[in-house]
């Protein structure tokens, strides 16, 4: 059974993202942004964030691009010349496309694992797709959104 949860970081302050993580008993966060340097929050670089974690949660880091939406559909979305629903079917797509079921390690997901975004809500947000993806490709996969 793996429990995977999500979290994103827009419009919380770092006391409160990573008393989440804390209290969710986070050990590997595994960053799914296309970009892990955002300007969005200053704690959620990856360097940055790497370290809070470490000190903070005591977990581990992880920037899987393997997990990351395309470039072109994150800005067409964005821009408002795709549609969320579009979005959504593009994003699975490509995640079928590379298989991501067989080709992303299973080894990553033996600890208490969080899926991070900078979306503020999951349900907008391909992390909530990649994890829902997973549960329905892996099977025996929970999914809370932090």
């Amino acid at each position: 059974m793996i429990e995977l949860y999500t979290i994103g970081f827009t419009g919380t302050s770092a006391a409160n993202f990573f008393g989440r993580l804390r209290k969710a008993k986070i050990e590997r966060l595994i960053d799914v942004r296309l970009n892990n340097v955002s300007q969005l929050a200053g704690f959620a670089k990856k360097n940055d964030l790497a370290f809070f974690l470490r000190e903070l949660c005591d977990a581990d880091y992880v920037h899987e691009l393997l997990l990351a939406p395309r470039d072109e559909d994150l800005k067409a979305v964005r821009g408002g010349k795709m549609s969320w629903e579009a979005y959504e079917q593009a994003y699975a797509a490509l995640l079928r496309e590379w298989r991501v079921e067989s080709t992303l390690s299973r080894s990553l997901f033996d600890r208490r694992v969080v899926l991070l975004c900078s979306e503020a809500k999951a349900i907008h947000c391909h992390r909530r797709i990649a994890a829902e993806y997973l549960r329905d490709a892996w099977g025996g996969v929970t999914i809370t959104h932090l």
